[in-house]
């Protein structure tokens, strides 16, 4: 499972400061504790469950499941019997018992330098009870679905955790979403309620919210689901003057955009216009107002440990979004103990992750996680290169930040840009730092550990999916030895195993479908609505093993290589090619700062390679560089994944979450422009470039 002992060659070590204070000091201990939560999950699991409050103790198994498919339903059951709240246990229990009431929970950075806001644990729990009583007057009770579609502000995290508190389940749309992937969402979880905001900006752009959860409410009315109530956050508007809000009557505007000198840092902010705000009286309710009259006591209601907690909602390839359910108190611990153990969270750090609260990353390492460990965080609205692309630095530098956790993409993007930006600031904070949501390239590992961390920094690179609810592969700090791209070992309570089309595990040195064994506490329960759709997409092709899409490969060290989704592996001449491993192999080369690859139909291999690749600063695409990327591919790969077609890209199709739209890019390779709905890119103008530059493709 786990080599008996860590390779000593091509890893990298924590400082010795980090190995003394190490919640886990050695590999030995990892091992140890490992095999322990296998062995023994009951004994290992519930000495965490002491950490927390429960209303009732459980009494039946402490795990049981099934993942066989021939054998009956799939099901996970987990402290069975037991009964708390999620909300109690990071709010009032940090407040009350810990003493923590006056800790900051939460550093509020805005998209806007000097647009900032600091709540303590204690402000936190009194806002949380607020708007649990809003939620409550407006008839929302015990297991009643809440939308949430909101920028990242504190009170995203207040109304996730008021849903918590009384019992309701939350599903948070990301806020880069279209209107009609919000319907669609709002639709499928049958929500009662949507909370949201006016709008906010990403860097120079407005995003005008309500205009976009209008059109979705709409839309759910035009399709017999009508949601009865909106309620409605000033976020552009903060600070105006409460106004009676009429059929068309916004929140009172700020001045048009002029220019304010900062003293502190002769940077020149922009004050920004509020959008017109579309305004129901028979639908909309204003935050402000409700909040204002409502009681900040709220009484927690106890959830069973199988309660459902959240929906979340991730692709599917049937092009139909899977809602992702979470329950309560597996959820809960497996959060907060892998929060604690990954980033060796101690109790004076500053921590910052820069996912988005949309996303799986944002709920379990924002949100729960953090605050079930009494953790001070940094929430950041804005982007990575705005004003300029030494914000994040900048960021670091302001709040003492130690442990930080970000993506590669956003990894790649400011390593176009060199070292120069990050070295402007000094960074002497950091312990430890993180990466999340794709496998990253050794190129972009190096130029984390080297330049961002100075060589002092472990990088915890970790392998996990919404619905694992929390990380699954990942190195420990000071633990587990690092290799340059690996997600290296399972956490505990996880079973890897590599399974060869046949269904058959591989031993040693392997590559094929990456499946779990049997369950964690985090795991995903089911696809809201649609059992067998669970059952049929992570259990039914392989029985007995948890499948996650993913390919992956173990080396000679024992160490797990996360080489993407299978549905991203393309057979060219009967040969498996990772587009992930032919990405890492391009974006090797001093003169690329991204690479994209995907699969294009060829007549005599079947698919073919193109690749899209972004240059650094400075540098010309031609046919020396198209050679010498071709070579590089050949030489780290083989001749088999020499790309067909190279396109230079100055930029990529992305989300405005940073993750790239390969579904256009295929479009593109075919020269195909029905691309569907594009309405989430962060930057559409992209695409008509990447048209035009497209390479000859005729055979």
């Amino acid at each position: 499972m786990i080599p008996d002992k860590p390779p000593k060659e091509d890893v990298f070590h924590g400082s010795e400061d980090l190995k003394k204070q190490a919640h886990i000091p050695s590999f030995e201990k990892y091992k140890e504790l490992y095999v322990k939560s296998i062995e023994n999950p009951d004994e290992f699991w519930g000495d965490i469950a002491k950490d927390f409050f429960w209303k009732t103790k459980h009494t039946g198994q402490f795990l049981d499941y099934n993942f066989d498919v021939t054998k009956g339903e799939i099901f996970v059951k987990f402290m069975e019997g037991a009964s708390t709240n999620i909300s109690y246990n990071l709010l009032d229990r940090n407040v009350h018992e810990k003493k923590l009431g006056d800790k900051v929970a939460f550093y509020w950075e805005g998209n806007e330098p000097g647009d900032e806001l600091t709540v303590t644990y204690r402000e936190l729990l009194q806002r949380v009870c607020q708007f649990a009583n809003v939620l409550k007057s407006q008839g929302v009770n015990k297991g009643d679905r809440v939308s949430i579609y909101m920028p990242m502000v504190v009170e995203l995290v207040v109304a996730m955790l008021a849903c918590i508190r009384i019992g309701a389940v939350h599903s948070i749309v990301f806020a880069g979403f279209s209107s009609e992937s919000l319907c669609e969402r709002i639709m499928d979880s049958q929500c009662s309620l949507i909370v949201t905001a006016d709008g906010f900006y990403r860097g120079d752009k407005l995003i005008n919210l309500k205009l976009l959860a209008d059109e979705a409410l709409q839309k759910c009315r035009d399709k017999g689901f009508p949601v009865e109530k909106c309620i409605m956050l000033k976020h552009l508007s903060k600070g105006a003057e409460e106004t009676s809000l009429g059929s068309q009557s916004p929140p009172a505007k700020r001045p048009c955009p002029d220019l304010q000198q900062e003293k502190q840092t002769g940077r020149v902010k922009k004050t920004r216009p509020v959008p017109q705000v579309p305004w129901n009286p028979k639908v909309d309710l204003c935050w402000h107002s409700l909040v204002r009259e409502a009681s900040d006591e709220c009484e927690p209601e106890w959830c069973e440990s199988e309660d459902p907690i959240f929906i979340l909602y991730t692709s599917g390839s049937t092009g139909k979004p899977k809602g992702v359910l979470h329950t309560v108190s597996g959820y809960m611990l497996y959060t907060a103990t892998t929060f604690k153990l990954v980033f060796d969270h101690q109790p004076d750090d500053i921590y910052w992750c820069t996912a988005d609260i949309g996303w799986i990353t944002g709920h379990s390492y924002i949100t729960y996680g953090p605050l079930a460990n009494g953790a001070t965080s940094v929430l950041f609205e804005g982007l990575p290169t705005y004003p300029d692309v030494s914000r994040m630095w900048e960021i670091v530098d302001k709040y003492h930040v130690t442990k930080f956790y970000t993506a590669p993409t956003a990894i790649r993007l400011l390593m176009k840009y060199g070292s120069e930006p990050v070295q402007k600031y000094k960074r002497e904070s950091l312990k430890v730092l993180g990466t999340v949501g794709e496998p990253i390239n050794p190129e972009a590992w190096q130029w984390y550990y080297t330049v961002v961390g100075e060589r002092r920094c472990p990088i915890v690179d970790t392998f996990w999916q919404t619905e694992t609810g929390g990380h699954v592969l990942t190195p420990l700090p000071a633990a587990t030895p690092m290799k340059p791209g690996s997600a290296t070992f399972p956490f505990f309570g996880v079973v890897p195993a590599i399974l060869n089309e046949s269904g058959e595990e591989l031993e040693g040195p392997s590559e094929g479908y990456l499946v779990f064994k049997q369950p964690w506490p985090g795991v995903m329960r089911t696809v809201y609505g649609n059992h067998q759709r669970f059952e049929t997409t992570y259990f039914k092709k392989f029985p007995g093993y948890y499948v996650t899409g993913d390919g992956c490969r173990r080396d000679k060290d024992g160490y797990y290589w996360i080489t993407g989704r299978i549905d991203d592996m393309l057979n060219v001449s009967g040969h498996l090619l990772s587009t992930a491993e032919v990405e890492s192999a391009l974006a090797e080369h001093e003169a690329v700062a991204e690479a994209a690859v995907v699969g294009r139909p060829h007549p005599v291999k079947g698919e073919s390679l193109y690749c899209f690749v972004t240059l650094t600063d400075g540098v010309t695409y031609n046919r020396t560089l198209e050679a010498e990327l071709k070579k590089q591919v050949r030489e780290k790969i083989g001749a088999i994944a020499t790309p067909d077609f190279i396109q230079n890209a100055p930029g990529l199709p992305k989300t405005r979450s940073g993750k790239i739209m390969r579904r256009v890019l295929r479009k593109i390779a075919c020269d195909e422009r029905d691309l569907g709905d594009i309405s989430t890119l962060a930057d559409s103008t992209v695409v008509e470039q990447l048209f035009h530059n497209r390479c000859c493709t005729s055979v």
